[in-house]
């Protein structure tokens, strides 16, 4: 498939496609999406920023238009499960756009809000039911919502969500769901774990990958500064201050050190806000609301808000703190380059973060060039540099330091114990699998095009 004229959708979405002047798919696209048409259970890897909402949005869109059913009030037939309540929303307007000029309703669930408005929303009827787990979970306890009558179900961002301590949420949910069910599933890595849980979820899937774990986002100009953490916020200035960062996102490792520097800048005369997981869910979106209409400059953020950031037009993204996990360096730089921009990625480096530097770099199969203006850069060819074997003048820290330095302070809720084997089934059973529509030799022709 090289264009989405070449797929069977039906007109509603071909206009919706047409007024965003999509012309040609992205790679997790044109892979996917014809599968999902057909009903297939899809496992797809690709980084954040590659479109994979599009890639089970449109097949959603597409079914439920052909089905034109009713909804029924606390019975959603498309369940979207996402791991932050930016992400959700993020979600949420995808499938609005799409799906504008067809009589389908759908209603976001999280939490951080009163659930009055999603409550009687839900009592309303709903086709479409975007949720993170545990607002879903408490919904779901309370009565308002029952999966009886769900067909298809879509986990997006399944390694965050385990990052997130969210897997005995999800085998919950997904004992509630169905025997007879499509399932979509979508992941920016793939690690053991996931691959697990994808076994169990998915019955008979078509397998896409169109981003190796190893491979960074390549129209992304990554450089590296070596500064000490005292003289972070000056070079940080001056960055803001140079030609091109018109709109910069500078990623800290606590919500404390987010709000601190957020009121530095603005001290210093930038238009900065912080947005972390303790901020109220109204300020999280005026936060971003002021960030995407170019109010403010900067957006201090911390990784809870890593993967719910959407915006186009992001110049640069900053690591004011060297991520402790490599994958959240990913993530990270993925907020900018977005929709085939392009974007710089600068990473501020103290002596105490020279083994996170290390990782990253193992980790994406790179080593990330030193920024032009560095001063005094230090010599690759030195032993003592970041590439070598030793820290200049540094002594080992303390195993309180370290332990201290790989917390992920903003990571929420809080990592639970492991359920215990056995005691939850994923898969909800056997599954019988239904045709969903007539007419699958012509579409067979068209996945086996692309």
């Amino acid at each position: 498939m090289t264009t989405f004229e070449e797929l069977d959708l039906i007109a509603p979405l071909q206009r919706a496609i047409s007024d965003q002047k999509y012309t040609t798919p992205t790679p997790i696209q044109s892979q996917t999406i014809p599968a999902a048409l057909e009903g297939r259970d899809v496992l797809g890897c690709a980084q954040t920023g590659t479109g994979k909402t599009a890639a089970f949005a449109l097949p959603i869109l597409d079914e439920l238009g052909r089905q034109k059913r009713k909804a029924s009030p606390n019975r959603p037939l498309v369940l979207v499960l996402a791991p932050t309540r930016e992400l959700a929303i993020q979600i949420g307007e995808s499938f609005a756009t799409y799906g504008k000029h067809l009589r389908l309703r759908q209603v976001l669930v999280y939490g951080g809000v009163s659930q009055g408005n999603q409550v009687r929303a839900l009592n309303r009827g709903a086709h479409i039911l975007v949720a993170t787990p545990g607002r879903l979970l408490d919904l779901m306890n309370q009565g308002f919502i029952e999966l009886d009558q769900l067909e298809m179900f879509v986990l997006d961002e399944a390694d965050r969500m385990l990052d997130m301590g969210f897997l005995p949420d999800l085998k919950r949910i997904i004992s509630k769901l169905p025997r007879d069910r499509q399932s979509l599933f979508f992941s920016a890595t793939m690690p053991p774990k996931i691959v697990e849980l994808s076994r169990s979820l998915l019955d008979d899937p078509i397998s896409v990958n169109v981003t190796p774990k190893t491979t960074s986002v390549e129209r992304i100009e990554q450089r590296v500064v070596f500064v000490e953490r005292n003289g972070k916020l000056g070079v940080l200035q001056k960055v803001l201050a140079g030609d091109g960062a018109e709109r910069a996102i500078v990623f800290t490792r606590t919500k404390r050190g987010a709000n601190v520097l957020a009121e530095k800048l603005t001290k210093d005369g930038v238009r900065a806000v912080a947005i972390h997981g303790n901020k109220s869910q109204s300020a999280r979106q005026r936060a971003l609301e002021a960030f995407r209409r170019k109010q403010v400059q900067v957006l201090v953020a911390t990784d809870v808000a890593a993967r719910g950031i959407d915006i186009d037009g992001v110049t640069h993204v900053i690591n004011y703190d060297i991520p402790v996990e490599p994958e959240s360096y990913v993530h990270r730089i993925g907020r900018t380059g977005r929709a085939g921009a392009e974007g710089i990625a600068l990473s501020f480096c103290s002596e105490a973060e020279y083994d996170e530097l290390r990782a990253i770099e193992k980790f994406i199969g790179q080593k990330i060039p030193l920024d032009p203006s560095q001063p005094n850069p230090p010599s690759r060819a030195d032993s003592r540099t970041h590439h070598g074997s030793r820290r200049p003048h540094a002594s080992k820290p303390t195993r309180g330091q370290r332990r201290f330095g790989s917390q992920r302070a903003d990571s929420a809720p809080s990592r639970p114990k492991r359920a215990a084997a056995g005691s939850e089934s994923l898969s909800g059973g056997n599954r019988k699998r239904k045709p969903r529509r007539k007419g699958t030799q012509r579409r067979a022709s068209v996945v086996q095009a692309s």
